[in-house]
């Protein structure tokens, strides 16, 4: 079985992974979400799936191994978010209403570690694979839709008691950067 069939499908099934993570978590903690986001959210869906299947159907046998190393290095940084937020996480963006601020871990250094990993992960995924067209056509997709997503995510989140005290002079995505 190729490599590109097994990181895609991989990668396919942590996000499939996330998304019922996800939904329980929508679910079981009430959370607000503002329009323009929820309106957005399918776009995001659409972008991520759009990035395996089209790595898939016309990704190159061979990888190009920095771009492949880049993909696999951002792994745990997720799964680091993931179990800092736990209940807390969601794809949606949507905020729980009394949720209590995460300052720890990659939070101690960013305000949105998981939209850096994304960012990452939407480039090296084609590019590891021969397609650079893609990943330019995906980050500048993900590009203008995370910039509606972190503006709204961001008027919920620091309505919240201690958010703008610990992040107000934080980077949104890398410390020292952006």
């Amino acid at each position: 079985m190729p490599l590109r069939v097994l990181i895609v499908g991989y990668m396919a099934a942590a996000r499939l992974i996330e998304l019922a993570f996800s939904r329980r978590n929508i679910e079981t903690t009430p959370a607000v979400e503002l329009e323009t986001s929820r309106r957005l959210y399918p776009a995001m869906v659409a972008l991520h799936a759009t990035v395996l299947v089209g790595t898939l159907l016309l990704g190159a046998r061979r990888s190009r191994q920095p771009w492949l190393a880049a993909l696999l290095l951002v792994q745990p940084l997720r799964y680091w978010v993931l179990t800092r937020l736990g209940r807390r996480w969601n794809t949606r963006g949507a905020v729980p209403s009394s949720m209590e601020v995460e300052t720890g871990g990659p939070y101690a250094y960013v305000r949105h570690p998981n939209y850096t990993v994304v960012a990452v992960e939407l480039a090296s995924l084609p590019l590891a694979f021969g397609l650079p067209g893609l990943a330019v056509a995906a980050s500048a997709v993900n590009a203008g839709l995370m910039v509606v997503r972190v503006r709204d995510e961001e008027a919920l989140l620091f309505e919240l008691p201690g958010y703008a005290e610990h992040f107000e002079k934080k980077r949104r995505f890398l410390p020292g950067i952006f």
